[in-house]
């Protein structure tokens, strides 16, 4: 799989976005695009005795993030997580390739899906004078976490380049509409395909699908308030409309036509 084939994509704020805050993303350094899909700072600046908050809907990867001058490792979330900031502040992270954080912890991912640990637990005191050191600008946190991971490079593990190519079709090719196409087009059993995606990715096939569909038909309800819903779930292979809005609830913690009117009104709160 090439450096430059994503696995995840953009998405993934529910609702529109504030414009309280920035996100940047970074492409990682070449050497290192097989195993991080970006590096992402997230800064904000407001004015006193104000706060806001960002919910977010995350992606299938492993993150390494550097938040209040502590580095953590961040596994999958299942659920809508919700980030509160006030006064004047920034969070660093490092986005893994789904299945690329694997090699570095050296057990099955699904320990970390819902949870997480201190960098330093993974990797001891050098982990805790890195966070230590992170005070400077992006380009300098960028340098530092790059040359920590390449001082710790695992061995080539191609299971890793399997995952990435499967989730990248998962993520691009929307005539994948089931597991059992996974299944058929790489010629890998439904149990060792499961196996995989616990060991390495921390949540199943089935889950990465729906998520990324759900990622896309968010973005789509946001940013395009009159479109039918129907539609947006027929274009993204939900077939089953009961089906689409059983998930899209669970995900996003409202019904579609729901989602898109508080969108609406959102951004034109913003924009007065």
């Amino acid at each position: 799989m090439s450096p430059e084939t994503s696995t995840t994509s953009e998405y993934g704020i529910v609702g529109v976005r504030d414009i309280d805050f920035s996100l940047d993303r970074f492409a990682p350094a070449l050497d290192l695009a097989h195993l991080v899909e970006r590096h992402w700072l997230v800064s904000w600046e407001l004015p006193e005795g104000r706060a806001a908050s960002v919910t977010l809907l995350g992606h299938p990867c492993v993150n390494l993030v550097l938040d209040g001058g502590v580095l953590n490792v961040a596994g999958i979330g299942l659920g809508r997580f919700t980030y509160v900031y006030k006064g004047v502040g920034r969070v660093f992270g490092t986005k893994f390739r789904p299945g690329a954080f694997h090699p570095f912890l050296g057990s099955p991912v699904s320990g970390l899906t819902d949870s997480g640990m201190l960098a330093e637990q993974l990797w001891g005191p050098p982990a805790a004078a890195l966070a230590a050191s992170m005070t400077g600008p992006v380009e300098e946190l960028i340098t530092q976490v790059e040359g920590f991971l390449r001082a710790r490079l695992p061995e080539p593990d191609p299971q890793v380049e399997l995952v990435g190519r499967i989730v990248a079709d998962l993520l691009h090719d929307r005539t994948i509409t089931r597991v059992d196409d996974v299944v058929s087009r790489f010629d890998i059993p439904p149990r060792r395909l499961q196996r995989l995606f616990s060991r390495y990715v921390g949540v199943s096939p089935k889950w990465v699908l729906r998520r990324y569909r759900l990622h896309e038909a968010a973005a789509r309800l946001a940013e395009e308030h009159d479109r039918p819903w129907a539609e947006v779930a027929g274009e993204l292979g939900y077939f089953d409309q009961s089906h689409f809005i059983r998930d899209f609830t669970a995900a996003i913690g409202m019904t579609p036509v729901a989602y898109a009117r508080a969108c609406q009104r959102q951004e034109a709160a913003l924009s007065t």
